[in-house]
């Protein structure tokens, strides 16, 4: 088979085409300024004015700190000349509160059958002595005794009183410290306790007078409770009247005052004698188990000693003879328990 005349194989491909002009892209170029390492004029004012703003931004940031700081310095100790405005003066008074109302519930539940639900004594030593409160019952002697029992006052295994701090007793650390804290507590703080029977609330005051001091001559306080307790070890010194002859009113018949203690309390508190004198007391101890006797001092019951008659210990009635007592007013008063008082009047 041949081709058609003119149209060879040749003939027969496509005509080759020329290759269109080529178009150049579109370029992007930047303004002639950005291409430029130094700084306008323009460029370096806003540079300064960003610079000025930021260091006045630290300035007030710093200042603000500072002014935080000293204001909590103040907060927690306090403004000079500005009393109670201490935050932590308010917290550390608002804690001895708390430990004190503690305190108070844990002494009525534990301490008060022996030592007196204000602290009178009973079976055990008064409490609310102020001169054993500065002398004699201070923080570290009451945490010792808690800690190790009533042997550590008198040397007695036999003591009744027995270790609180766990693990020989009931009591932790924390307690022991709230039971000091109302011990030891000023008769300036105030709070509120929950009456033994009832349970109602009722505000209080601590036991210890911070004003108070040891009158001129005081007597020392015992170390031991034992001591100069009839029945209780030591041998009961004789009082200043055991001697005497019956005491005769004009007559022949002896002048008697009668007086009895119970509830560690006296059933009066005001006794009347004739002046110059001698009588008799019958003095009545209708508490059990419970030490009691009769001192009587010039001008009130914590002034000079005039005349004390035998502690003796039980339920018993003891006749004391007393010397005559020139006029004037006296004070009487329970040794063991000095909260136990009373005004005799001689005339």
């Amino acid at each position: 088979m041949t081709d058609p005349p003119g149209q060879g194989p040749e003939q027969r491909l496509p005509a080759r085409r020329e290759p269109a002009e080529a178009v150049p892209a579109e370029r992007f170029s930047a303004p002639q300024q950005a291409h430029s390492f130094g700084l306008t004029p323009e460029r370096a004012a806003k540079i300064v004015r960003q610079s000025g703003s930021s260091r006045w931004v630290a300035f007030l940031a710093v200042t603000l700190v500072a002014i935080f700081v000293i204001g909590y310095y103040f907060y927690e100790l306090g403004v000079p000349g500005i009393k109670d405005s201490s935050r932590l003066t308010k917290e550390i008074a608002a804690q001895q509160v708390t430990d004190v109302q503690r305190g108070a519930k844990l002494y009525q539940a534990n301490c008060s059958r022996c030592h007196g639900v204000t602290g009178q004594g009973g079976i055990g030593p008064i409490l609310n002595d102020q001169a054993k409160l500065l002398t004699h019952l201070t923080p570290a002697y009451l945490e010792t005794v808690l800690t190790v029992g009533g042997r550590y006052v008198c040397g007695n295994p036999s003591s009744l009183m027995l270790a609180w701090l766990e693990p020989k007793g009931p009591l932790n650390y924390r307690a022991l410290e709230e039971l000091i804290a109302f011990i030891r507590a000023p008769s300036t703080l105030s709070y509120m306790a929950a009456d033994a029977t009832t349970g109602v609330a009722t505000p209080a005051t601590g036991w210890r007078d911070p004003s108070y001091v040891l009158p001129a001559g005081a007597t020392p306080v015992p170390d031991c409770w034992s001591a100069g307790l009839g029945g209780g070890g030591a041998t009961p010194a004789p009082s200043a009247g055991s001697s005497a002859a019956p005491s005769q009113a004009p007559g022949g018949e002896a002048i008697v005052i009668k007086l009895t203690a119970q509830g560690i309390a006296f059933d009066t508190d005001s006794l009347e004698v004739p002046a110059g004198t001698p009588f008799k007391i019958e003095f009545a101890n209708n508490d059990a188990g419970i030490p009691h006797n009769v001192a009587i001092h010039k001008d009130s019951p914590t002034g000079a000693l005039v005349w004390a008659g035998d502690i003796f210990n039980g339920v018993e009635t003891r006749t004391y003879e007393v010397p005559a007592l020139p006029a004037g007013t006296y004070g009487f008063v329970c040794t063991v328990h000095p909260n136990m008082t009373g005004t005799l009047t001689a005339k």
